[in-house]
């Protein structure tokens, strides 16, 4: 299950970074501006936001099995349909409707860890898949290029969509929920459900809005999450401008790939920390927010990035704090899926990563605004971002229910 959940979070950011690479070539070949393709990315931004409200609803409604086959299928679709634009009003319909697509993969892998992992396993899970991200976004520079120099642009969309359907027909192969697996005995089964409550019936989308367990996560995901897109869009800009613009394409390919391995190891130590907090005794809630404080404990150093004598030292800073950041989603996903009942665990998530898309748009613009208002000062965005997590740890804290609701 998780490497299931894992490739299709990889190929996830395969096709969402796609455009990025081949930006280049694409603008040279119509006539793109910069503020065509901040369009069009922006056109993603509102799919996403929008598809992450109706995609965890639906998965919620008929189940993770059909509903992630119908979107994996989908925004494979959507992908293969970039090789088909012929203008930046093409390419944004298609990045919209990838966008909506593109929304249920954590939703429905978030729904899966909690339908096969007990409370132990979950975070620990949630990071494996959870690396798929940052292994998507490394792989895409690696194979787009001789995909677009052996059959051109559009073949290289049509070619990363086809991975789409080879997963596709393996989960609908393999996948199975614990109680319909044809392999997994009564002890398997057992352990998957160690908690014994009974589920309650699905909740109509305005109660599930209402509920606690639903603002807990929605304002700590809000502030912490568009961190990640900050770290993805201004670290090449910012290493370049730190140190003199001296650094070629290819010696920024190694900073970020030491960056991101970072990360992925940050997710999985941190899933792993407080599945060893559980095991030790510890309950659920307890062991994600003790793991969640010594994340943000870690990542804190990032205010001396900035600072850093080299460029290693200040890759050293933000591979920690990167590392921490996953470490920190990696347990709010557990944490969510500890105190949230299945039947309406892919709603809350929708809701809380649509409000958290929205406030990405916005974090987006607050950094041009800073940036441009402090000439390009980074420092004062590494000060702020450790500030963010305090802010959420202490709401998460105050607000998480320490059972289900």
């Amino acid at each position: 299950m998780v490497a299931l959940l894992f490739f299709a979070t990889a190929i996830n950011y395969i096709d969402r970074a796609s455009l990025g690479v081949l930006e280049p070539v694409l603008a040279r070949a119509m006539g793109w501006t910069a503020l065509d393709y901040a369009n069009i990315n922006f056109w993603f931004q509102v799919g996403y936001a929008i598809g992450f409200v109706a995609q965890g609803w639906f998965i919620d409604w008929i189940g993770v099995k059909r509903a992630f086959a119908l979107a994996v299928c989908l925004w494979s679709l959507a992908a293969a349909a970039h090789g088909l634009a012929a203008s930046a009003g093409g390419f944004m319909i298609c990045r919209f409707f990838l966008g909506i697509t593109e929304a249920a993969n954590f939703p429905a892998c978030v729904k899966t860890a909690r339908l096969w992992f007990p409370p132990g396993e979950r975070a620990l899970a949630a990071g494996f898949f959870n690396a798929g991200a940052t292994v998507g976004a490394m792989l895409t520079p690696a194979i787009l290029p001789p995909l677009l120099h052996a059959w051109g642009w559009q073949a290289a969309f049509f070619a990363t969509s086809a991975l789409g359907f080879l997963w596709l027909a393996v989960w609908l192969k393999r996948y199975h929920d614990p109680e319909d697996h044809p392999h997994v005995s009564r002890e398997e089964l057992a352990h998957v459900r160690q908690e014994a409550e009974p589920e309650p019936s699905a909740l109509p989308y305005s109660r599930v809005v209402g509920l606690r367990v639903t603002w807990a996560f929605t304002i700590a995901y809000t502030l912490t999450v568009p961190v990640f897109w900050f770290y993805l869009f201004w670290l090449p800009p910012f290493l370049n401008r730190q140190y003199q613009l001296g650094i070629s394409l290819d010696q920024i390919g190694l900073p970020l790939i030491v960056i991101y391995l970072s990360a992925d190891l940050g997710g999985i130590a941190g899933g792993g920390l407080s599945s060893y907090f559980i095991a030790r005794g510890t309950a659920p809630v307890k062991a994600r927010l003790v793991a969640m404080l010594l994340s943000v404990l870690c990542l804190s150093p990032i205010v001396f990035a900035s600072r850093a004598g080299s460029l290693w030292m200040a890759v050293a800073a933000i591979s920690i704090a990167l590392g921490a950041h996953q470490s920190w989603i990696t347990n709010m996903y557990g944490l969510l899926a500890d105190v949230t009942p299945r039947s309406i665990l892919a709603s809350v998530f929708g809701f809380g990563s649509m409000v958290a898309s929205v406030g990405g748009m916005f974090m987006t613009q607050i950094v041009g605004y800073v940036l441009t208002a402090t000439n390009e000062n980074y420092g004062v965005l590494f000060t702020l971002i450790p500030a963010t997590y305090w802010v959420a740890l202490a709401w998460l804290y105050g607000m998480a229910p320490r059972g289900k609701e």
